[in-house]
């Protein structure tokens, strides 16, 4: 970092609406059908923090055939059903955004039209509305650094200035490789290890975030 954290980039599934285990859930009905045997955990490992079509290459690799073009739109309706009667925003974090005076934005693996329906259900939407960068913006999803650098790029801060909050390892990667200051939440479905890394802070609950970036500015003010 040369100065001190102007922008605080959000990832969204496991950040700020609780979805991964929700769609984990269904993943595994959804692979099973197309003959991939997974556990919840497996998904996990491999695919939090991947975008879709980063998902997509991985089946078709794995089923050593191409999917159709609108291959998920019959499993659709499993994943609406599940985020509607259960999806919540991550614990704590409605009170960490209201303590927190620095400009925010959301840069995610998933698209607009999914960020829509979960920050919506969550009652986060308007909150970031403007303010949200998807992966399908970019060439390249996480670990590449591509997407935080086009959120940056977009908000008008450089990338130094920048702190990102994320739950996989795939996130913190991207954050890591973009020269930003990276947080691992390992309250979520990701354990602490994996989010490990240099020029990262690991912390358990959405309470502590606002007294870790007010640290971290405090550290890294300009003179």
């Amino acid at each position: 970092m040369t100065g001190t954290i102007e922008l605080v980039i959000f990832d969204c599934d496991g950040v700020l609406v609780d979805t991964e285990r929700l769609a984990a859930r269904v993943d595994v009905q959804v692979l099973a059908s197309l003959g991939w045997s997974l556990t919840e955990d497996e998904i996990i490992e491999r695919f939090v923090g991947r975008s879709d079509a980063d998902m997509r290459a991985a089946i078709e690799k794995q089923l050593g055939r191409s999917l159709p073009v609108n291959w998920d739109q019959e499993f659709e309706p499993l994943y609406r059903k599940t985020f509607e009667q259960e999806l919540r925003p991550v614990e704590g974090i409605v009170a960490a955004l209201d303590a927190i005076p620095i400009t925010t934005c959301v840069a995610s693996s998933g698209t607009h039209e999914k960020m829509r329906f979960t920050l919506g259900l969550a009652g986060l939407y308007d909150r970031f509305a403007g303010r949200i960068f998807s992966a399908t913006e970019v060439s390249r999803g996480k670990p590449a650094p591509d997407l935080f650098l086009h959120a940056a790029s977009r908000m008008g801060v450089d990338p130094s200035r920048c702190a990102v909050v994320e739950d996989s390892r795939f996130g913190v990667e991207a954050a890591r490789a973009a020269g930003m200051l990276a947080f691992g939440f390992a309250g979520g479905v990701t354990p602490a290890f994996r989010l490990e890394g240099p020029d990262t802070t690991i912390f358990h609950h959405m309470r502590e975030l606002p007294g870790l970036l007010a640290m971290a500015r405090r550290a890294n003010a300009t003179p």
